[in-house]
């Protein structure tokens, strides 16, 4: 049975019906800004009995509009029984850590053996409706080559909460790296290089916009003006003489391939990278040299995760330790 929510408009209300619903309506209602978005446009948003599609119409104080949410549908993407590592898991979310090589959702080049496939299988039927669809609730995700800890809604309070604080950037999430040179404050290539400043700790900044890259729509470009305002933060942790370094990368925001894209823009790309990396090879000749040169992915990983949990107001933080491939490669380089 659909369920009738009704959004009475508050006092001095923004200008427009989409963002005066998202403002107003009830928190126990778990609609998302997506996801009122889609019913208005479905026409399932009624003023005084009359159906309303227009976003940009103006509100007034005191109005009410009635929505009509339909129950949760089943999706068309088909559970797969794929081994997962869970981390956490409780009646609204769930943390695992995803090996390198799986893809998180279901895409046209990859439209089955995906994270999602997995956690269908993994829940059985045990999940509630998110986004008006049984399907678990991506909030976040890492590339298909990184490995790593991904936090997924299974219902719809905890889908809202969870986008909220990934949207707000108070999510809190480093990632292990190895990268080409060892990125130094005391650099004078960096010193000079556009987007780069510097924190206590030795930590390098990077600020910039990002976009879709010009030519290659695979890729993400660094822009200074029309793009999408990325901060990342990068701590060395380990030396392996000049040739590489073990880096920690810790995200303010989160954006497509950002510490791959940040890192080539600093001149240390990822070992393994073959996007972003370039055609940087280390001389078969340094120890540690033919392992990274073969390394088969980005040497990336998400190693740690905090968060509120949306429901019960708990703090919660995981950590994920290196998995084998990254070790080996830290056990060849550690011989430089």
């Amino acid at each position: 049975m659909p369920r009738i929510v009704l959004v009475t408009i508050g006092a001095d209300p923004p200008p427009r019906l989409d963002k005066a619903l998202a403002r107003d309506v009830p928190e126990a209602a778990h609609l998302s800004r997506s996801r009122l978005a889609r019913l208005l446009a479905d026409g399932a948003v009624r003023l005084d009995g009359v159906v309303t599609r227009d976003a940009r119409m103006k509100v007034a104080d005191g109005q009410v509009f009635e929505i009509t949410v339909e129950d949760a549908t089943e999706v068309e993407i088909a559970p797969e029984d794929i081994p997962l590592t869970i981390v956490h898991e409780d009646d609204d979310l769930i943390v695992v850590d995803k090996p390198a090589g799986l893809v998180v959702h279901p895409a046209p080049g990859s439209p089955s053996g995906t994270l999602v496939n997995a956690l269908l299988h993994h829940f059985g039927g045990r999940l509630s409706g998110v986004g008006g669809e049984k399907r678990p609730g991506i909030v976040h995700r890492i590339d298909k080559d990184t490995s790593g800890l991904l936090v997924v809604a299974k219902s719809d309070a905890a889908h809202h909460g969870l986008a909220e604080q990934f949207a707000a950037h108070s999510v809190e999430r480093t990632y292990t790296a190895f990268c080409h040179g060892v990125p130094d404050i005391g650099d004078p290539r960096l010193k000079g290089l556009r987007g780069v400043s510097f924190e206590p700790g030795g930590v390098v900044k990077v600020t910039t916009m990002l976009a879709r890259h010009k030519t290659d729509r695979q890729k993400q470009a660094v822009l200074f003006q029309n793009g999408r305002h990325a901060v990342t933060r990068v701590q060395t942790v380990e030396t392996f003489g000049p040739h590489a370094a073990e880096i920690c990368c810790k995200l303010e925001t989160g954006r497509t391939h950002q510490i791959r894209v940040h890192m080539a823009h600093i001149g240390h790309g990822l070992i393994g990278d073959s996007v972003y990396g370039g055609r940087r090879k280390m001389s078969g000749a340094v120890a540690g040299g033919e392992t990274a040169n073969a390394f088969k992915r980005q040497a990336l990983h998400a190693a740690s995760l905090g968060f509120v949990h949306p429901v019960s107001g708990a703090h919660l933080a995981f950590d994920s330790a290196l998995p084998d491939d990254l070790k080996a490669l830290k056990h060849d380089l550690t011989a430089l």
